[in-house]
């Protein structure tokens, strides 16, 4: 278990992407679709189509860090909204990646 700073912002990219994604295909994605900055001190969460992985990627000013859960039976909730990126908080994002269904 790990805990992210409280005054972290956290960013979803709401629609599902390829899993064999990496850490420079996510910056970029981050760039270019969500129209973030990579380095800014935030977490970038991302899911795939079955809800039952999720990366999350951000800058610890040394260097990017991935982190990737795949559940083995239950699947993340993750927010069903009309813009493509979602906005939470730290406490927000524990609990998606705390608690699944």
């Amino acid at each position: 278990m790990f805990r992210l700073g409280a005054d972290l912002k956290v960013y979803l990219h709401r629609e599902p992407i390829d899993f064999r994604a990496g850490i420079n295909s996510l910056a970029v994605l981050v760039q270019e679709t969500m129209a973030l900055d990579p380095f800014a001190p935030a977490v970038f969460a991302f899911c795939n189509r079955r809800r039952d992985r999720v990366k999350l990627l951000f800058f610890d000013r040394s260097g990017f860090v991935l982190i990737l859960k795949r559940l083995t039976e239950d699947r993340f909730r993750w927010p069903r909204r009309d813009a493509s990126v979602v906005t939470l908080t730290t406490e927000q994002l524990h609990w998606i990646h705390d608690y699944a269904f």
